[in-house]
């Protein structure tokens, strides 16, 4: 690590340590008033669902009304996520099976959605994660692009084109205060070489670019009233963490958020629909946030339209490379 890494490093900490953890969320829920989860009638879809906040998310979500379809690739933990409800919930949650690294898997999940005719009130693009060691996916894909941004772009873009996220529906984009630290650049999120790769800064990387891509989506479909929002969940001690950052979780274990803190944003964005003054903004806490607070991330939003060429481009032509595939479930 150079001097200049070194610096960023003890200015993210210095800056962060005490808002992103626990007693950050603890000094501010003070001054919140109570929030009415009524979710009643809505169907949620939940990506990333099997554990961490979006199992969290899933079950409160279903608690305070709604059906929620809890998406990921273990079977095994979302049937356990549904026997962990109340008898008289659990037909409200419903497991479907998808690994969110391969596009085709992605395609049908949407292709079910559509043949169910199942319209989506609250789109929760949360599924991520921090991948150590370098790993392509079964369709060339470096794993954890695929699955923190990739996948992300696929499905909100696919439920959108099929009509199934309409007016009054709302999309909460999970991601890290990490994207804090980098800007946005292309050309490091698909990193294909094991040579080059690293996973803390491959995870930056994708983060910082959900943060550009909802902006993007607040363009060109804000006059749809569909509201898009990018939130943060501060550091959580989730089973990501525990495996990926066991240094960095040794050192501050005892003041990581728990699910609940870490999750109450989304839930709270879902309930309250807030406006949004800043076109870029994040959100952290119930309130909305600067996209950047060091200069040096600016000037990576000028990449914009790269990042959509590219991801539109990754899409094309993983489609053009295989088969359809089954619509039935």
């Amino acid at each position: 690590m150079n001097l200049q890494m070194l610096g960023r490093v003890l200015a993210f900490y210095g800056r962060f340590l005490f808002s992103f953890t626990e007693p950050g969320f603890r000094f501010r829920r003070f001054f919140w008033r109570t929030a009415t989860r009524d979710f009643r009638g809505q169907v949620w879809l939940v990506s990333g669902a099997s554990g961490g906040l979006g199992a969290y998310i899933a079950g409160e979500a279903v608690k305070a009304g709604a059906t929620v379809i809890a998406a990921a690739r273990d079977a095994g933990k979302l049937a356990a996520l549904r026997e962990s409800l109340a008898p008289e919930l659990r037909p409200r949650l419903e497991p479907w099976v998808c690994d969110f690294a391969l596009q085709s898997k992605v395609t049908t999940l949407l292709q079910q959605l559509h043949s169910g005719g199942r319209r989506i009130d609250v789109l929760v693009n949360n599924v991520g994660v921090l991948c150590d060691a370098h790993e392509l996916t079964a369709e060339g894909r470096e794993r954890s692009f695929a699955i923190n941004l990739l996948s992300h772009f696929q499905l909100t873009e696919g439920l959108l084109a099929n009509g199934l996220l309409g007016e009054g529906a709302a999309v909460i984009n999970m991601s890290s205060g990490g994207g804090y630290n980098f800007p946005l650049l292309p050309e490091l999120l698909n990193v294909t070489e094991a040579s080059r790769y690293n996973g803390t800064a491959a995870y930056a990387c994708h983060k910082r670019a959900q943060m550009v891509l909802n902006a993007h989506w607040r363009g060109v479909y804000g006059n749809q009233n569909i509201a898009f929002y990018v939130m943060h969940p501060g550091w959580v001690d989730t089973e990501g963490v525990q495996r990926s950052l066991p240094r960095f979780r040794r050192a501050l274990k005892s003041i990581l958020r728990d699910a609940a803190s870490g999750a109450d944003t989304a839930l709270w964005l879902a309930a309250e629909r807030p406006t949004q003054a800043d076109v870029a903004g994040v959100w952290f806490d119930r309130a909305l946030r600067p996209a950047h607070v060091f200069a040096y991330t600016r000037e990576g939003d000028r990449a914009v339209q790269s990042l959509i060429d590219r991801l539109r481009g990754e899409l094309n032509d993983g489609q053009s490379k295989t088969p359809a595939a089954p619509t039935s479930q």
